[in-house]
């Protein structure tokens, strides 16, 4: 491997804001895969990048208060993921009730539906799930709408109360309200009853 292209590797790596996920194929315009493998293997051992998963990197982010290195945002790994693959995904689960503010609990699976396959990746104590709908069931809708009915659907008929309203209520501007009320029309008739309570 050339100093050239090592330091052409390097200095692109350190463009790339503290925290941001990469993949090995974002440097095939420098250099070919075994080259490029050898190069952030090399940097994984100075400790300028964290592998993450095969073919998987993040610059890491370090606290100074801390004094140690942040664990990887699994948010960042997801969405990086849907872009190399062209997937559409929205948090589901556990996630979806966090991104709502009906959950506190931090996520052991990061769940996301996607238009993608089935996939499940795993790093430390982290997995990573994408749980495949189909393009009518999400690709046309947008990110507030899916959110907010996979939290519901997670939540379930019987746990939805008026706190949970009041919540959803406070958590939708006006604009995500008139969306949802839009977008949500074609779901079963009970999530879309919530939908008229938490938009009225």
């Amino acid at each position: 491997m050339s100093t050239r292209i090592y330091d052409a590797i390097k200095n692109r790596i350190s463009s790339y804001d503290k925290g941001e996920v990469f993949f090995t194929s974002d440097f095939i315009d420098i250099a070919s895969l075994p080259t490029i493998r050898k190069c952030l293997s090399r940097q994984t051992e100075e400790g300028n990048i964290r592998r993450i998963i095969d073919g998987v990197y993040e610059r890491p982010r370090y606290s100074k208060l801390l004094e140690a290195f942040l664990p990887t945002d699994p948010e960042k790994v997801a969405y990086a993921l849907a872009r190399k693959y062209h997937w559409t995904i929205s948090p589901c689960g556990d996630v979806a009730l966090n991104k709502l503010g009906l959950s506190t609990q931090v996520p052991f699976v990061w769940s996301y539906v996607s238009d993608g396959p089935y996939r499940e990746f795993s790093w430390d104590n982290i997995t990573l799930s994408f749980k495949h709908k189909s393009n009518r069931e999400i690709s046309f809708l947008s990110n507030v709408s899916i959110i907010f009915i996979e939290a519901i659907k997670t939540l379930g008929k019987n746990n939805i109360d008026e706190n949970v309203i009041a919540i959803l209520k406070k958590r939708l501007n006006e604009n995500d309200k008139k969306l949802l009320l839009k977008e949500a029309v074609d779901s079963p008739s009970w999530i879309f009853d919530i939908v008229k309570k938490v938009c009225e």
